[in-house]
């Protein structure tokens, strides 16, 4: 969008959401040829574009007819110094974190590299219509400083930490427990809610983290209890094996966490893939979040993230691409296989609660749903712009639709979560601002 214009009109097939489709059958919103009005990145009105455009007769329109306008997608988790080593070969977890995380971490305490890989992550975000996420950085002080400040000049919303780590890594990757407390300080007076900016306290996992780096993070999160905090639980059974040597004392995964005072509201845990029924529902009473990750779950042969016992216990669900150890920046394609992973489980998403996961579920779940995750007034106009039928596949599937009468929205969404990727993104917008054009 043209910064010299305060306000504007955006016009095509809006899809968004009022609420959740697995609890509400009308939840999700679809206006054909909708519209909506943007003054200084805020959305201040939305209707029928007809409406829209007599009601607004001096604003530019950016018209995407025949386009479709969702919310701004949100990864719940993902590693920002790990897009380097996408694709690498043949391990699982714990291998992986020593055969390839580790070094490329190691890589961005020289020179200028994280200024350089924060500009080239953001990018790579927004050409997959991803305007929001909640990222890890690395040990380095340095780095999470890098990648604020280049969300920052985008007037993106982010979700980042500093990685905690004082054992069980590389030397050139461990801080100490003061370290670490004088560095997280600093970065929350720095960054936490300027802009729109917002501070997660991040010890990578049990296994990296002492009882006191763990317990210092706990202590930050209570003294500033609008930060936020993320981690790994129950990724893998070789990590639980090893986690349960450290802690002998706790009878599960989650009581570690829980002993640390790391389980709150406010904590997003990646993966949770082996939890048992006690975990599931002490999870829920924290009314805390769980992170899928089916992309990484697959390629590290983890295991099958089982959806339906999340709903079962009314927990909120992000979805995320976990780059690097998962395979696509594209929350297009890693619908697709979350959708394969419960497939394998005996359980069909749709493709409503699947998009609602990526938008205003996610917003919901970080909070931050008063701000982004639909297009409302008073939202800020973070949004993407969609063709659903980029490819000659989808072109001929939704022929196919047309002529036998099955030319739905849900089947439409269905198609975009099967055969999509960054190939449908036309146009990302983060605070009414054009970021990315195809």
């Amino acid at each position: 969008m043209n910064a010299t214009f305060e306000l504007s009109i955006v016009r095509g097939t809006i899809v968004d959401f009022t609420g959740d489709p697995t609890k509400d059958s009308n939840a999700c919103r679809v206006v054909i040829d909708g519209a909506f009005v943007i003054e200084n990145g805020i959305i201040i009105d939305r209707g029928d574009s007809a409406v829209m455009q007599t009601a607004y007769p001096n604003a530019i329109c950016h018209d995407y007819s025949g386009q479709i306008i969702m919310p701004g997608f949100i990864d719940a988790h993902i590693h920002f110094p790990q897009q380097e080593i996408v694709g690498s070969y043949g391990k699982q977890l714990l291998d992986w974190l020593d055969n390839y995380t580790f070094p490329a971490e190691e890589a961005f305490g020289e020179g200028d590299h994280a200024a350089v890989m924060a500009k080239k992550f953001i990018d790579e975000l927004f050409r997959n219509g991803t305007t929001c996420c909640m990222a890890y950085a690395t040990v380095q002080k340095s780095v999470t400083e890098a990648l604020f400040a280049e969300a920052s000049k985008r007037d993106m919303c982010l979700f980042a930490g500093k990685v905690l780590m004082n054992r069980n890594a590389p030397e050139g990757l461990l801080d100490t427990v003061e370290q670490a407390e004088v560095a997280c300080r600093a970065l929350i007076e720095r960054w936490h809610g300027v802009g729109r900016n917002h501070y997660v306290l991040t010890p990578r996992f049990a296994i990296s983290c002492t009882a006191e780096e763990m317990q210092m993070a706990a202590a930050l999160h209570r003294e500033h209890p609008t930060t936020y905090i993320q981690t790994h639980l129950s990724e893998n059974k070789a990590e639980w094996d090893f986690t349960h040597t450290l802690f002998p004392e706790c009878d599960d995964y989650l009581a570690v966490y829980e002993k640390m005072g790391l389980l709150t509201d406010r904590t997003v845990f990646a993966h949770a893939i082996h939890l048992s029924e006690s975990e599931w529902e002490r999870l829920s009473k924290a009314n805390a979040v769980i992170a899928h990750c089916p992309t990484s779950n697959l390629f590290l042969g983890s295991g099958l993230f089982n959806m339906e016992a999340a709903y079962k216990h009314n927990i909120a669900l992000g979805i995320a691409t976990d780059i690097g150890a998962g395979t696509s920046f594209s929350l297009l394609k890693t619908l697709g296989e979350a959708y394969k992973v419960q497939q394998l489980r005996g359980y069909s998403m749709n493709a409503f609660e699947s998009f609602y996961k990526i938008t205003l579920g996610a917003a919901k779940a970080l909070k931050v749903d008063s701000q982004i995750g639909s297009i409302d007034i008073n939202k800020v106009a973070d949004f993407v712009v969609i063709d659903p039928i980029r490819t000659d596949l989808e072109q001929l599937r939704t022929q196919y639709m047309q002529r036998t009468d099955q030319y739905t929205p849900e089947n439409l969404l269905f198609g975009l979560q099967t055969l999509g990727d960054d190939r449908n993104i036309v146009a990302t917008y983060v605070k009414g601002k054009k970021v990315y054009e195809r």
